[in-house]
């Protein structure tokens, strides 16, 4: 794992130097919207919705659009003065119980690894939350933005999780009629969950869907199903484009030489570009001599 960030854990007067690893990565399947003819992928162009014109990367400004709809443009010297923090600090606000937390503010997580001068101070901090049984509510400075967070301990690691601000958690609006629960339903559906009952072990579980999908590519592949675009990236593609290429300038070579090609090889067609070519090469040659004319005459 590559380290995105370091800092220091400060609790009191105690400072932890630390990395910082992403705990977590996706596996979701992706697919790429291509065209069905032929596998080109679809490009998307930058389109103006009022004048219908392809709006160049250099004129694209951030916009902010009010709830009636109309946009505010915001240029550099705005987003400027927007409260921003460099800081490496990772801050201990309180300790709070585990119980307090709700779940459902966790946002992303991360490892906490300790610098070599810290390894003592990470280890007591661990140990202090293993045994108070609570987690530290932090603020930290990610991508210039401060955040709330809370550190708590997985294993032998402490894990730094992101939170989400409390008005970004929404309240259902809806409302549950669930009529009259009668003691015998309850009785049932207690004897379901205690047969049910276990222990989570994650491996147990697996991304059928992820599976499937390659089953399917692999498959395709194995039945010769491939088109190949230009911009195909796959390694075959590449190696046989350069084999194809180097060849075409050995052939070339040999020929420019007054050689024959080797049995097998077929001699390379004469085409009118290349003694165009031929005749603009002491014109290059020329240019390329004024240049120092030049730089001496400065």
């Amino acid at each position: 794992m590559r380290a995105i960030w370091k800092g220091a854990v400060s609790f009191g007067l105690v400072s932890v130097p630390v990395k910082l690893y992403s705990a977590t990565e996706s596996h979701d399947v992706s697919f790429r919207q291509v065209h069905a003819k032929d596998g080109g992928r679809i490009k998307y162009q930058r389109i103006c919705s009022i004048d219908g014109e392809e709006v160049p990367y250099a004129d694209i400004a951030k916009g902010y659009e009010t709830e009636d709809g109309e946009m505010v443009v915001l240029t550099d010297d705005d987003l400027a003065e927007l409260p921003s923090t460099s800081s490496r600090e990772i801050a201990v606000e309180k300790f709070v119980p585990t119980e307090q937390i709700d779940p459902m503010l966790f946002e992303k997580s991360y490892y906490l690894e300790p610098e070599s001068t810290g390894a003592k101070p990470y280890a007591l901090l661990r140990q202090a939350l293993l045994e108070a049984d609570r987690m530290a509510v932090v603020t930290v400075a990610l991508r210039q933005r401060t955040t709330t967070a809370v550190l708590r301990v997985r294993g032998d690691v402490i894990v730094m999780q992101t939170m989400m601000w409390p008005d970004e958690i929404r309240t259902p609006d809806f409302k549950i009629e669930t009529g009259e629960v009668k003691d015998a339903e309850v009785k049932m559906a207690r004897m379901l969950v205690d047969t049910l009952a276990g222990d989570f072990e994650p491996e147990e579980f697996e991304d059928d869907y992820a599976a499937a999908v390659e089953a399917v590519v692999k498959a395709k592949i194995e039945g010769g199903e491939i088109r190949r675009t230009p911009t195909s990236t796959k390694t075959g593609g590449e190696v046989v484009d350069l084999l194809a290429a180097l060849q075409r300038s050995v052939e070339a070579a040999k020929t420019s030489r007054g050689e024959e090609p080797a049995a097998g090889e077929e001699p390379p067609k004469k085409k009118a570009p290349a003694k165009k070519a031929a005749k603009k090469a002491p014109a290059k040659k020329t240019a390329a001599k004024k240049k120092p004319a030049a730089k001496k005459a400065s």
